[in-house]
């Protein structure tokens, strides 16, 4: 796992954004809202203090990879959108992040297995298909 997040960090600078902007570029596209996250939320699923999600947000802005709307019913909400270039650079570093993920997941199938007949002795098992596959 500290290899895939050391990969995952080298990845997101050679594409020019630092981790931070990336797990922002990623927050904002995973969103189940279309109107855009607001700056409240993004600073929750990042577990950021709201002044230093805005300063990241503020940043991101700079590099052009974020915008910032008005809600449209409520003007003091701001809701966040990528912009084209940040969105292009999040769909080529996730492609990247897919391929890296199943290159590792025979890694952890086989870890997986391994630790297979610890965790039914732990539960209390009689066989593995209790064990998820």
């Amino acid at each position: 796992m500290r290899h895939f997040e050391h990969w995952s960090e080298q990845q997101a600078r050679a594409a020019g954004l630092t981790t931070a902007q990336h797990q922002l570029l990623l927050t904002i596209r995973g969103h189940d809202d279309v109107r855009g996250p607001t700056v409240g939320e993004i600073a929750a699923y990042l577990y950021l203090r709201h002044h230093s999600a805005v300063g990241l947000i503020d940043r991101a802005e700079a590099s052009r990879l974020v915008r910032r709307t008005r809600d449209d019913y409520d003007h003091r909400v701001v809701r966040l959108h990528l912009s084209i270039d940040g969105a292009m650079r999040l769909e080529r570093l996730s492609a990247l992040h897919v391929e890296e993920i199943e290159r590792l997941s025979a890694s952890f199938r086989n870890a997986w297995d391994g630790l297979a007949p610890v965790v039914q002795r732990s539960h209390g098992l009689a066989n593995s298909s209790a064990i998820p596959s």
